[in-house]
């Protein structure tokens, strides 16, 4: 499964390093990564543009998401 911390981890940054960029607390990302919170619409934006997310990867996070529930 494709998860942000999977892109993070891609992209070669730390937790504390994507924070920073994303404007959000270390402990935020922890929580949007662990899908224990969901990424305001503006924080899931600079996600996908940092992470250099495409349309179909968002595609399938989303289908992924909707078989889980």
């Amino acid at each position: 499964m494709n998860t942000f911390k999977t892109y993070r981890e891609t992209m070669k940054l730390t937790q504390e390093e994507l924070a920073e960029l994303l404007e959000i607390s270390p402990r935020q990302l922890q929580r949007i990564e662990n899908k224990e919170s969901n990424p305001s619409i503006k924080t899931f934006r600079k996600l996908i543009k940092v992470l250099k997310i495409t349309d179909a990867d968002i595609l399938k996070i989303v289908k992924e998401e909707l078989l889980e529930d």
